[in-house]
C-alpha cells in the first residue's frame, strides 16, 4: 500500500508569515493574456479544479515519481522572485537539502470553486503541499476533511492533500495562491516507490 509521507500534516500546518510584496506586485502586473496562454498549456488538467487558472513554473515529469520534475518556460524569468518566498516558507522544516518538484500560481475568480478531492497520484503522496496566498479576501474558505480554514495573504500553510480538500471564493475579488511542493532529499524513500518505478 502506498502510505503517504509520515512527515506530512494530517490537517494544516501554519508555517508563518513570509515577505510577498515584490512577488505580489509582479503577479498583479501579469496581463490576462499571460494567464490565458499559460493556463491553456498547463499539465495539471483535473476535473476538480473547475475554472481555476494556473501558471506552472515547475512540474513533475511523471505522476508516479516526485523525484522527476522539469522547469517550464517562465521559471527562469520568475525564479529570483519565487525563490525567496519558497525558502522562507519552508525554513520551519529544517531540511538541509530540499527540493521543489511543483511550483505554480492558482487564480480563482469570484464565485469559483475547487470541488472536494484528494491528490491521488503517487507523486503527490510524499512532498509537503504548501500554499502562500498572494491575493485573497475574507470570504475565501479552504476545507480539509470538512473543517473550514482561512489563510491570510503572505501566510505559508502546509495542507493535507491526502485528505478531502476543497476551496470556495465567495468574495468579490480573485484569490491567487502560490502553491508548491517540497520534500527532503535526505529522507529515506518509501519502499513502495521502487515498485512503481521499475
Amino acid at each position: 500500500m502506498m502510505q503517504p509521507n509520515p512527515r506530512k500534516t494530517t490537517s494544516i500546518r501554519r508555517l508563518g508569515t513570509v515577505e510577498i510584496e515584490p512577488l505580489k506586485n509582479a503577479v498583479l502586473a501579469l496581463p490576462d493574456e499571460v494567464w490565458d496562454a499559460e493556463n491553456a498549456s498547463k499539465p495539471n488538467r483535473f476535473g476538480a479544479l473547475d475554472a481555476t487558472r494556473h501558471i506552472i513554473f515547475r512540474f513533475v515529469s511523471n505522476f508516479r515519481d516526485w523525484r522527476q520534475s522539469y522547469d517550464r518556460p517562465l521559471w527562469n524569468d520568475w525564479r529570483e522572485k519565487l525563490e525567496p518566498v519558497l525558502t522562507a516558507a519552508t525554513a520551519d522544516y529544517g531540511y538541509e537539502r530540499g527540493a521543489f518538484p511543483r511550483v505554480m500560481l492558482a487564480r480563482m475568480a469570484p464565485g469559483g470553486v475547487i470541488h472536494p478531492h484528494r491528490d491521488e497520484n503517487p507523486a503527490a503522496k510524499w512532498p509537503h503541499k504548501i500554499h502562500v496566498p498572494i491575493l485573497t479576501n475574507q470570504n475565501v474558505s479552504f476545507y480539509v476533511d470538512g473543517v473550514r480554514y482561512q489563510f491570510a495573504e503572505g501566510e505559508a500553510v502546509e495542507v493535507n492533500n491526502m485528505g478531502l480538500h476543497a476551496v470556495e471564493n465567495r468574495g468579490l475579488t480573485d484569490r491567487i495562491h502560490l502553491i508548491f511542493e517540497y520534500y527532503d532529499l535526505d529522507q529515506a524513500e518509501p519502499a513502495w516507490l521502487a515498485n512503481l518505478t521499475r
